[in-house]
């Protein structure tokens, strides 16, 4: 039986990625014209009223607009640098916005912007040249902005996917080929091992499997054994072969973390695209301050000045304006170019995200090897964008932690959240190495994941095997409260529906979980807490439980000593981080056993595998045990309990 062509694949890859399209396209739509602004701004998708700030000329010569958020500070956003946005005016059918209670219309403004950074709430937007800024300065505290649908982001990955199904002959067509044909096998060199000492002895195979490989290479990172570590090693030894590489990943986040990482190393990075933590450090290596810190800047600025002065002065039909303009044009490029040669002939890694690869900077720059960061969370068509760059590509990531963020449930089932590493993992698993030596969990929290997702080979490092917080104590506890009901109410704990997509909420649930944790903090002593700096995360996969456990410890007097010790986010939001103690809220509740995407047990992979010495989970087991994972998981903590009569 022949098997399915590569051409095919992708084709079918770019039918999905239209449904996909289709669906945000039309949710977008609908949030637009539907939903409320109150609910815009809870949901963390728009900021209203503003407080319009500063406008000026960036380093891009792109016209940047300040704006400052000015209530609901405490709502976590979902604005981020290169973001489309859009500005509108809260307008009341009855002609005063102000009065409580009533419907609020919104007017949208005509254009559309970008986010050129975000610092806790002040954000700055880049807008296009000629935008009457006068009409946001005077809008009488009646202006917002929102999200806007992200075009560029779906036609680059289309484009992307058009040229690999066209690709003939070249070496994208061959690394296409490759990636979807089993019998086709990756090729490696024949390099004698590079000794690296200071890493285990997985990490150190796999930095020599990156070195030798001349295609492919994957490294599988399961939670805690510094699958970043071992790439910034890999990057440094590949750096010693080649001039520059290309380094990229799905988030922001991700690349600002690999980019720090590597400075430290003493390498010299030039990030394209602002960092979301904006710090001098951070904003050091950006493609934007080392452009203004160039000393030809100050007079590409004045040359830029010139000509926009000249615009407003222009005499139709006048030969002599028309030179002039030329000119200084003509001396402005030539300054760009040297100013930007100079800048990437400097660098040894050029780092930006997936999509950040389409930058017109990086239009005619190719590399030799491409490493793509969190693979495993990046849609297919988002890899191509950087892969054509490339002659030979490095994924790393994990396929049992976070996928990527799918909004079709059509494209879903279909196989649009396959990634481009789970393919090659299962076509090429010789160019797979899995890191064994986690340096995160105490043994117990660690023993379930491993044995579930990872075969049992994951172990943990001697040094943190037991480590702990209490004598004594069990590392991973399930406390099954729903049962017992509200002490006033008789009440038992059920989960509540809060509005399409907004997700569920179980408020009693939510304050059993603080009820464990202030029992857990009691058990330490504050003083300890507050001396050893005993941090703690407080997770739910609902955002809506997230907003309502926030605002239980904002009230209660308990944890004001410990705010600053505690976060309270989602699974996605703790992606790559970790705490000495966390408390899970799963929330689900009812009668039917239905668990929604609880089912998701990649999620459940990432929640487990966040705690360093306690895991606190908080769920109704009558629900959750009807699926195999969570009734494997109740039966894990009940052995462990067995373990340790004494406590």
């Amino acid at each position: 039986m022949p098997q399915t062509s590569p051409i095919l694949e992708l084709q079918r890859q770019r039918m999905l990625l239209e449904i996909e399209y289709y669906t945000e396209k039309e949710a977008f739509r609908r949030q637009t014209e539907m939903i409320g602004l109150r609910r815009k701004v809870k949901r963390g998708d728009a900021w209203f009223p503003l407080r319009v700030g500063k406008s000026y000329y960036n380093s891009l010569n792109q016209l940047a607009v300040e704006i400052h958020r000015t209530a609901d500070e405490e709502i976590e956003h979902n604005f981020e640098y290169g973001k489309p946005v859009c500005f509108f005016k809260a307008v009341s059918p009855l002609s005063s916005p102000k009065q409580e209670g009533k419907a609020v219309s919104l007017s949208y403004f005509s254009f559309t912007g970008t986010v050129s950074y975000v610092e806790d709430d002040r954000m700055v937007v880049t807008v296009p040249d000629g935008t009457r800024l006068a009409d946001l300065q005077f809008s009488d505290g009646q202006l917002g902005i929102q999200l806007f649908f992200d075009e560029t982001s779906y036609r680059l990955m289309f484009d992307a996917l058009e040229r690999a199904i066209n690709a003939r002959g070249n070496r994208q067509a061959y690394l296409r080929d490759l990636f979807y044909t089993p019998s086709q096998q990756p090729e490696t060199s024949h390099l004698p091992p590079v000794s690296l000492p200071w890493l285990n002895p997985t990490q150190e195979r796999a930095v020599n499997e990156v070195l030798r490989a001349k295609d492919i290479a994957i490294v599988h990172g399961p939670p805690g054994t510094g699958k970043t570590t071992t790439l910034v090693e890999a990057i440094f030894e590949t750096l010693h072969r080649e001039s520059q590489v290309l380094v990229c990943a799905q988030s922001n986040m991700a690349v600002d973390w690999i980019s720090e990482r590597l400075v430290d190393r003493g390498v010299s990075v030039l990030r394209i695209g602002n960092p979301t933590r904006v710090n001098d450090k951070m904003l050091s290596f950006t493609y934007e301050r080392r452009f203004e810190a160039h000393p030809d800047y100050p007079q590409l600025w004045s040359i830029r000045k010139a000509i926009r002065e000249l615009r407003t002065q222009r005499k139709r039909g006048s030969d002599s304006w028309h030179q002039k303009m030329e000119r200084l044009k003509s001396r402005a490029t030539e300054l760009e170019i040297r100013i930007n040669a100079e800048l990437f002939s400097e660098a040894r890694v050029i780092a930006c995200t997936l999509t950040g690869a389409a930058n017109r900077l990086l239009e005619r720059q190719k590399f030799h090897t491409l490493f793509i960061d969190e693979a495993a969370q990046a849609l297919e068509a988002a890899c191509w964008i950087a892969i054509r760059k490339a002659s030979r590509v490095v994924f790393a990531g994990d396929h049992c932690q976070l996928p990527p963020t799918v909004k079709s449930i059509a494209a879903l089932k279909a196989g649009l959240g396959k990634t481009l590493m789970e393919r090659i993992v299962e076509n090429h698993p010789q160019a797979v190495t899995l890191l064994e030596v986690q340096y995160r969990m105490n043994e117990e929290i660690m023993r379930f994941s491993s044995d579930w997702f990872y075969g049992g080979r994951v172990k943990s490092a001697p040094q943190i095997k037991y480590r702990g917080i209490l004598d004594y104590d069990i590392p991973i506890e399930w406390k099954d409260e729903s049962g017992k009901g509200d002490e006033e109410t008789g009440e038992r704990s059920k989960e509540e529906f809060v509005g399409e997509s907004f997700g569920r909420i179980n408020k009693r649930e939510a304050e059993q979980t603080l009820e464990e944790l202030q029992r857990y903090f009691t058990k330490i002593c504050k003083t300890r807490i507050l001396e050893e700096q005993i941090d703690v995360g407080v997770i739910s996969p609902y955002r809506a439980q997230v907003q309502y456990l926030r605002q239980l410890i904002k009230k209660q007097e308990f944890f004001k000593p410990y705010r600053k010790l505690i976060t309270v986010n989602t699974v996605d939001g703790f992606q790559g981080q970790e705490r000495d103690v966390i408390v899970i809220s799963l929330v689900r509740s009812n009668d039917e056993g239905q668990i929604g995407f609880l089912r998701d047990l990649r999620r459940m992979n990432v929640a487990i595998t966040r705690a360093r010495m306690k895991l606190i989970i908080l769920g109704d087991q009558e629900t959750l045990t009807r699926h195999p994972f969570y009734r494997k998981l109740w039966e894990y903590v009940e052995g462990l309990k067995e373990e340790c009569p004494q406590v």
